[in-house]
């Protein structure tokens, strides 16, 4: 299709920009589907023709026309440079995002403590770490382990989400990759020390094992550094009896509600 106008009239629009891996990103379609677009070989799908108007501020019949006229078109219309307004419904989060306050030193590695919801009387340890990107802060945490209850049954959980620093607190939600059945929120108290070394706080969840019954437990993060061997990290990782975990980190992630108490709380240390 050496005559069709569309791929040299979709190339002469992208020129107007860095690079094409921008219009990708910005446009939402995959780089090797576009290289298609601008080899002449496939055209968008109505639904991707239509995206790649909209970005560029031009019709359809317009990225037809021949490409002299088009040219002339496309170059009194240069798309915007300014990144695209998210959509409302997630204004909220972008919200929580601009208001976060400082969390750049908190990214890096954590071990992630808790008493498992699944395996009444074990400990879970977990890799978690937290990352920038343009402005906002990731939480990525995997778990992985040998069910007790069934040899040499190994399980893996990956959990995705943000960490946002308001109220002088630390809070992280995050959801289940794998199953995308399930949502926790970790809510930790800051650290003043130059170093995270490690944060305290609670979390909420509910276990497939006992029906997904909301529960909460104590939780603690504790910071190993930005720069570490993951895969060795990791293989430290799993379910373990109270005994096998270091006694400050149980003194840390015990649950106990006195009689005179009506909530589960966290002092702070």
């Amino acid at each position: 299709m050496s005559d069709d106008p569309f791929p040299i009239n979709l190339g002469f629009a992208c020129s107007l920009l860095p690079s094409i891996a921008e219009v990708c990103r910005r446009v939402g379609i995959n780089r090797q589907q576009f290289n298609k677009y601008l080899a002449g070989s496939v055209r968008p799908s109505r639904h991707n023709m239509r995206r790649i108007c909209d970005f560029f501020g031009v019709t359809e019949s317009e990225l037809l026309m021949d490409h002299a006229r088009f040219a002339g078109l496309i170059s009194l219309r240069k798309p915007s440079h300014r990144p695209a307004a998210p959509p409302q419904y997630l204004d909220a989060l972008e919200k929580l995002h601009r208001l976060s306050g400082e969390m750049a030193r908190y990214t890096g590695w954590y071990f992630r403590y808790f008493y498992t919801f699944g395996y009444p009387g074990r400990i879970t340890r977990s890799l978690g770490v937290i990352t920038e990107k343009d402005g906002r802060y990731l939480w990525k945490n995997i778990e992985i382990g040998v069910d007790p209850e069934q040899v040499r049954a190994r399980f893996v959980g990956k959990y995705e989400g943000f960490a946002f620093h308001l109220g002088h607190r630390i809070h992280i939600v995050e959801h289940d990759v794998l199953g995308s059945s399930s949502i926790t929120q970790m809510m930790l108290y800051p650290s003043y020390a130059p170093r995270p070394g490690h944060l305290r706080g609670v979390q909420t969840g509910g276990s497939m094992r006992r029906g997904r019954k909301p529960a909460a437990s104590a939780v603690v993060l504790d910071y190993l550094g930005e720069h570490i061997d993951a895969r060795r990290a990791l293989a430290r990782c799993g379910l373990f009896e109270p005994s096998q975990i270091d006694h400050w980190i149980k003194r840390l992630i015990e649950n106990r509600i006195a009689p005179d108490e009506w909530v589960f709380e966290i002092d702070e240390i």
